[in-house]
């Protein structure tokens, strides 16, 4: 799978630089974008798995949190101003807002905080994405597996018109005198494309008992498999 994406705006290089740094302790480490929240109206990145914004001049905090917020990924605000903490939850409800400062001054451990909450919003966004693919998977599968299904019923049908088709031009084609030597060719390449046909037919119901084989052996290698654990328990 790809490497996950990072988003980190901040006016502030050493917010990035410090994110970044500790990230490269964790077993998995992402691809970081970083940008300053000037740079980020023109240069808006729209492929993240996770944002994370650390400290913006106020009249950015709109023209950065707005589009963020709307794009139902995973954002991260670290604020060390109470007030932008408390209006971040307020007009941006759905954005995870993470203290970066008390009374006391900054709060020791508000980055090994944001890394872990922010690496497990990666690997939940990777196992949501996993799960649409499998399901989008899983409906062609069906769809093909209900056309597959319907070729089989209909074989015996399509095997009956066949039988007409290749009956009815050799009846045709014993008497030569009848036809004229176009028609007589046309004759032939209708019988020949019967044939064909009939070939494909064939191969259908061979893939229909290779399977059946296979999916009767994967079931008896289960029991088997089922009774020596019983007879071992």
């Amino acid at each position: 799978m790809d490497t996950p994406t990072v988003l980190i705006i901040s006016d502030e290089p050493e917010f990035s630089r410090r994110i970044t740094a500790r990230w490269q302790m964790e077993r998995i480490v992402p691809t970081f974008t970083l940008l300053s929240g000037e740079l980020w109206p023109r240069f808006a990145v729209d492929v993240f798995d996770i944002a994370i914004v650390g400290e913006l001049r106020r009249e950015l905090l709109s023209v950065v949190m707005e589009p963020l917020h709307s794009t139902g990924q995973p954002i991260f605000c670290v604020c060390r101003n109470p007030g932008v903490a408390q209006l971040v939850h307020q007009r941006w409800p759905r954005i995870s807002v993470l203290p970066r400062a008390d009374v006391s001054g900054e709060t020791p451990h508000w980055l090994e905080t944001l890394v872990l909450a922010a690496g497990e919003a990666v690997h939940r966004a990777r196992a949501e994405s996993r799960a649409r693919i499998a399901e989008l998977s899983c409906t062609a599968l069906e769809r093909q597996a209900t056309l597959g299904r319907y070729m089989l019923e209909m074989r015996h049908n399509m095997s009956n018109a066949l039988t007409s088709v290749l009956g009815n031009s050799d009846l045709l084609l014993l008497e030569p005198g009848s036809l004229s030597a176009q028609a007589r060719a046309q004759i032939e390449t209708i019988r020949n494309m019967t044939l064909r046909i009939h070939e494909i037919m064939q191969r259908f119901s061979s893939l229909e008992k290779e399977m059946n084989a296979v999916a009767q052996q994967v079931e008896t290698d289960a029991g088997r498999h089922s009774a020596a654990q019983a007879a071992r328990a």
